[in-house]
């Protein structure tokens, strides 16, 4: 079963079980994904393009969540926090830090990048391994701490 087919059965079953913040957290990504095959022009998205939405999606999630909380919304803040456990589960297990420096000490060896002028040369071998499986800041600041 495809990525596509299971969000979409999953917005049938929680609408079966009325739950309301899965049913719209769902139907939202629904709609991102919509937006994406309006944008690229494409009939189907496939795993890999849905998993970088719902990354999207969650990445929103996240800095939301930090600003309500800093703001005091802590009815918004649970909201998202709901929101974004539920984006979680479609997404990979995320890589823990030690995973995370195997795999940028892997792309350095197969890149040959030896400084932070390579960055981009080791960002290119680096990003298949991990999309999807670890946040975008961390995986710089990974990269950053490898190359000084």
């Amino acid at each position: 079963m495809s990525l596509q087919e299971r969000i979409e059965k999953d917005v049938i079953d929680a609408m079966k079980a009325k739950d309301a913040v899965k049913v719209s957290t769902l139907r939202m990504l629904k709609s991102a994904l919509g937006n994406y095959l309006i944008q690229t022009k494409k009939d189907k998205a496939d795993d890999a393009d849905i998993l970088g939405i719902i990354a999207k999606q969650a990445k929103q999630r996240r800095e939301s969540l930090e600003s309500f909380e800093k703001g005091g919304r802590k009815d918004l803040a649970d909201k998202e926090k709901a929101e974004l456990a539920i984006l979680e589960a479609y997404l990979p297990k995320q890589l823990s830090d030690d995973e995370l420096k195997t795999e940028v000490q892997k792309a350095i060896a197969a890149s040959g990048a030896k400084g932070p002028a390579d960055m981009g040369k080791l960002m290119k071998v680096l990003m298949p391994a991990v999309q999807g499986k670890a946040d975008g800041k961390r995986i710089q600041e990974a990269v950053k701490a490898a190359l000084k």
